[in-house]
């Protein structure tokens, strides 16, 4: 009887062009996470099973055309907005 999991199977690719495995190492880079699970997650897209549950960076396919913000610039914005969202009670009664 075979205990493996189909998260424990190995397989091995070869022979990824240079922008296949420059999107992979961006992807492992952008996220923070290791090339195996960016080749997953590739993967998963690519057999259109991608999901928030296992790709929390589905909805990011335009990032390279308008940039992402680090934390700090995040920060930044939302305490520029902050008085934005408050709300004048005076004019809601």
């Amino acid at each position: 009887m075979n205990h493996m999991t189909s998260h424990t199977r190995q397989l091995t690719l070869r022979g990824f062009e240079p922008e296949v495995e420059r999107a992979l190492r961006q992807l492992a880079r952008r996220e923070g996470i290791s090339l195996n699970k960016a080749a997953l997650r590739l993967l998963r897209r690519g057999a259109g099973l991608g999901d928030a549950k296992h790709d929390p960076a589905i909805g990011n396919a335009l990032d390279h055309f308008i940039g992402t913000w680090s934390d700090d610039e995040a920060r930044e914005v939302d305490d520029a907005v902050a008085e934005l969202r408050r709300v004048d009670d005076d004019m809601w009664r």
